[in-house]
């Protein structure tokens, strides 16, 4: 049978709307089951304790348990391909850093491509590290730091959670700028890095706050200066790198991707819970007595910042010659 024209098109205009209608329906039910949070770092470092704050909100707002599983190893690599290679349902997450992008460069034979297979959903937060050193090195200011370095080169060390996180990058920009030569020590996380600072087994290191900073105040390491444009409001007395090194700029940051092709009225979703979770006068109390602060973007804004982070450390990673570790 012969349809007519007019019966015709309305079913074909039905049919191509049919999917539209059923991503609409996927976005309004999700989550249906518990959601994996991939954290490529070990338990109690700052992408963890952040992720954990966030995984909280989530699993209170959208009525399923967001579950964090820390995946820690080859600078958070091993965990961002097993979210590339997860099915792009929504139910897969990874946090994302700075190693992030300083490792699309560092690395020359990824079996994924960062910026091409992670969707960019939202930014977390956005925070200063400190130099930190630890009470038995008799420096007390950044300028007698940089005196010491340069007249002791490789003398001075500094840890890290290891290779191409914000820790390592800030202190490579920094030899790079000061012009001094010092020795990289990398962890396996955040933790175990400034407890070897507690124990004075390392010199310094480019702490971030969430980890460290109870530390500071107690003044069991001493805080030099910290790495943002503007100064801390959890260390207000503390002075900015660039004060010392001109052009000197480091700031930590985290966010959340998923899987390329994960459908974007679910991005939209979490873009949208998350950001929520950002202004909720609670959370931004605990971020800015961690030393830290929220990040809330549009999915399209943090996927520029996503890019904008890639290039710029490429370029460190460059000029400082840096080979996997």
């Amino acid at each position: 049978m012969k349809l007519p024209r007019r019966k015709f098109l309305q079913l074909a205009a039905g049919a191509a709307a049919l999917p539209a209608v059923s991503r609409i329906a996927t976005a309004q039910t999700y989550p249906t089951r518990p959601v994996r949070i991939i954290v490529p770092a070990a338990a109690g470092g700052p992408t963890d304790i952040l992720a954990r704050l966030m995984s909280q909100w989530l699993s209170e707002r959208l009525g399923q348990q967001f579950i964090i599983e820390n995946r820690p190893g080859a600078s958070g690599n091993i965990a961002t391909e097993g979210v590339v290679r997860a099915p792009p349902d929504g139910q897969t997450l990874v946090v994302l850093a700075i190693s992030n992008a300083v490792n699309a460069t560092l690395y020359d034979n990824l079996n994924f491509d960062f910026l091409k297979d992670i969707s960019a959903v939202a930014g977390i937060s956005r925070e200063n590290l400190a130099l930190e050193v630890h009470p038995s090195f008799q420096v007390k200011t950044v300028l007698e730091f940089i005196a010491y370095a340069k007249a002791n080169p490789d003398k001075v060390n500094y840890a890290s959670a290891g290779t191409g996180t914000s820790q390592h990058m800030a202190g490579e920009l920094f030899k790079l700028l000061a012009g001094v030569q010092m020795v990289h020590v990398p962890y396996r996380s955040s933790g175990a890095a400034v407890t070897d600072l507690l124990g004075g087994q390392v010199q310094s290191m480019f702490a971030p706050l969430p980890p460290s900073i109870q530390y500071v105040r107690s003044g069991m390491v001493r805080a030099l200066a910290v790495t943002g444009a503007a100064r801390s409001e959890a260390l207000p007395e503390t002075p900015i790198l660039a004060d010392f090194v001109p052009g000197y700029e480091v700031t930590a940051w985290y966010g959340l991707g998923a899987p390329k092709g994960t459908p974007p009225e679910i991005l939209d979703k979490l873009n949208k819970e998350i950001n929520a979770g950002l202004m909720d006068s609670k959370i931004k109390a605990r971020l800015a007595d961690i030393g830290s602060m929220g990040f809330p973007v549009s999915r399209s804004d943090f996927a520029k910042h996503l890019v904008s982070e890639t290039e710029k450390w490429g370029k460190v990673v460059k000029s400082a010659g840096m080979k996997p570790e």
